[in-house]
């Protein structure tokens, strides 16, 4: 029998409190021992129940986390072999440096000498050495974090858990302790699982990455994968800046955005499917339009002879090339962020070392393995299960909604049906009274020339607003949907896949 390689598992976890909602929703995630592994989200994401659960503070609501292989889903956090580092620090301020440390060792009983050598040892880990007899309170906020790690690793923890254990420190301290933290683990060789919503933190730190949302796990791989391959919008959209356009697969390495076909190195999307496009901003070439466009004989616009100095520098192929005017540019420390136009009213952010001022006409390309292709999560309708009603109208989304009495022809009061309303079709109001239902702004996702919108009601359901107003996240909002814009299908109709 071969050796179980990880330290600890997580087996389709679910963390439900009182009034109804998930923090955890089916979660699993294996660790191997000597990983650092960064749990990554948004508040609120259930990235710190899914810490406290491996921790023993919080019991799941179904599902096993095995230590080691052994259950140890109902047992306490004291006979767990894992020590946390809290985001408050929790350190004790009556006692001194040395004390706090020693704290555990104590309740254990180890012998006085025994004690000495390990919290010297574990100070000096945290490079605190020559600080045990001052009060914590008189320490910096680096300083009492680096007690924190030490109270946690004299112990000799086979996990250490990390709950945003930086969060409190000023912007130069944090990045001093990530460096801190890196050779710490590479100096104990244990487990470091770590909790934060900095996504520089999480891409600094980690050997994995295991992305959270609402309850979820969105995507798990290392750094370099999470950043070059996202595989959903939401980690695209969530891990640095991005370019996200709804696109259509045309076949085997070929994708159609913005109006034109572009090469790319992706297989397996089927032909003529529906798909987003993920481009970061850095991956975009961007040069000055000196002279006239041409149009070439093969196909896509190419530059004239006057551009040549400008691509110079811009990589030489058969690459699509497409046009754009720069609306903005700022400096941003170590390169320029610009946002330009096409003529076709898709927005691009792109991110390079020269500058070019609002209203120059600039001439932009991307690289095959550059394009990020991911399959498309929402399509062009909302789809609900609703209820023929006697006064012809259909309840769906706990509320009745008129519908054109043709969309009813050949349904009876009281059929189960299946409601579809498109993206564009749903109008959103300043005033929630002004609605059929009220809900909020839940996420927004920009995607060129639009924006995709999820809409959570106070009921509680999701839909996908497509618009080009701009509204905020959170922003309360009421929602409309025309009779026209229903339409009522059985519900043995298959759902269609195309935006």
């Amino acid at each position: 029998m071969s050796k179980n390689p990880f330290i600890i598992e997580v087996n389709h976890v679910s963390k439900q409190f009182e009034d109804g909602k998930y923090a955890l929703d089916d979660v699993s995630l294996q660790v191997k021992k000597g990983e650092f592994v960064t749990i990554l989200g948004p508040s609120g994401c259930g990235k710190t129940t899914l810490l406290r659960c491996i921790a023993g503070f919080q019991v799941a609501s179904s599902g096993e986390i095995l230590l080691k292989g052994e259950d140890v889903t109902k047992t306490p956090p004291y006979k767990r072999p894992v020590n946390t580092v809290f985001q408050k620090y929790a350190l004790f301020p009556h006692l001194n440096v040395f004390n706090n440390v020693a704290f555990g060792l104590k309740l254990k009983k180890v012998d006085p000498e025994t004690i000495k050598k390990k919290v010297r040892r574990a100070l000096k880990m945290a490079n605190m050495t020559g600080y045990e007899e001052r009060k914590v309170d008189t320490l910096s906020g680096g300083q009492q974090q680096r007690v924190a790690i030490a109270r946690a690793i004299v112990n000799e923890p086979e996990v250490l858990l990390l709950d945003e254990p930086l969060s409190a420190l000023d912007l130069k301290m944090r990045h001093d302790m990530q460096i801190e933290l890196k050779e710490l683990h590479e100096k104990l060789g244990i487990t470091f699982i770590y909790v934060t919503h900095d996504q520089e933190e999480a891409l600094t730190l980690s050997d994995r990455v295991v992305v959270m949302n609402e309850g979820k796990i969105k995507q798990i791989g290392t750094p370099t994968d999470i950043y070059n391959e996202p595989q959903n919008c939401f980690v695209a959209d969530f891990i640095g800046e991005s370019n996200i356009l709804s696109a259509t697969m045309i076949k085997d390495k070929k994708v159609e955005f913005c109006g034109q076909v572009f090469d790319c190195i992706d297989t397996g999307f089927g032909e003529n499917n529906p798909v987003d496009v993920v481009i970061r901003p850095e991956d975009i070439y961007i040069w000055k339009v000196q002279g006239d466009k041409v149009q070439s004989d093969k196909g896509p616009d190419v530059a004239s002879q006057a551009d040549l100095d400008e691509e110079d520098r811009v990589p030489k192929g058969k690459f699509t090339k497409w046009y754009g005017e720069v609306q903005s540019c700022i400096f941003k420390g170590v390169h320029y962020e610009m946002r330009v136009l096409t003529p076709d009213g898709y927005e691009f952010l792109i991110q390079d070392y020269h500058e070019y001022l609002p209203g120059t006409e600039v001439g932009m390309l991307v690289r095959p393995e550059d394009i990020q292709i991911m399959k498309k999560e929402h399509y062009i309708y909302n789809y609900f299960e609703g209820e023929v009603l006697k006064n012809g109208k259909v309840w769906f989304l706990d509320a009745e909604w008129e519908v054109e009495e043709k969309r009813l022809e050949g349904f009876e009061p009281g059929d189960k049906v299946q409601v579809k309303v498109p993206f564009r079709a749903i109008d959103l109001q300043d005033y929630e009274e002004e609605g059929t239902l009220s809900g909020e702004v839940h996420f927004i996702l920009y995607k060129g020339n639009h924006y995709h919108l999820t809409i959570r009601t106070d009921e509680g359901h999701d839909l996908y607003v497509n618009t080009n107003d701009v509204w905020d996240d959170g922003d309360r909002v009421g929602i409309v949907i025309k009779p026209k814009d229903i339409i009522v299908e059985s519900l043995k109709s298959k759902v269609e896949s195309n935006e």
